[in-house]
């Protein structure tokens, strides 16, 4: 029962824009799922659902991943609008951008989780990206390079 109403709700936030535990808790009526709001509630806890801007400017319930997705979207765009020049240097890769855009073209960057990144470090206007291998760093700056061209 738990996990059909589960899978529910993901149906029902991915098709709907739904705001409030309320908003949810009638939906769920609609499609012949009575629950209380402080089931509603304990559902959007085990589900980890997050509120997101929505397109109409209001709050919607998402998953993380459908909100990682839209955030990540805009994080490369940072990314792409901030990227001066790239150098690699042994297990570095050395990233500068304009003047106080570090940090956000760095958040872009852990946000695609590559394997090959071991950890980034972020200044005002340069990131320092340790790799696992050597040859990662020009193979990097190359993944970087087709970023740049979206």
């Amino acid at each position: 029962m738990k996990s059909a109403r589960h899978a529910l709700i993901l149906d029902i936030i991915d098709r709907c824009n739904v705001n409030t535990q309320e908003d949810l808790a009638a939906r769920l009526r609609e499609q012949g799922v009575h629950v209380t709001q402080a089931t509603v509630s304990r559902d959007i806890k085990e589900l980890r659902l997050i509120k997101v801007l929505s397109e109409d400017g209001n709050y919607k319930y998402a998953t993380v991943d459908k909100a990682e997705a839209g955030l990540k979207d805009r994080f490369i765009s940072i990314f792409a609008h901030s990227v001066l020049s790239m150098t690699a240097t042994g297990h570095l890769v050395i990233v500068k951008t304009i003047s106080g855009t570090a940090g956000a073209a760095t958040e872009a960057i852990d946000s695609l989780r590559w394997d090959e990144i071991s950890g980034t470090i972020a200044g005002d206007n340069t990131i320092f990206i340790a790799v696992k291998e050597g040859e990662d760093a020009k193979a990097l700056i190359e993944r970087f390079q087709t970023l740049l061209k979206v």
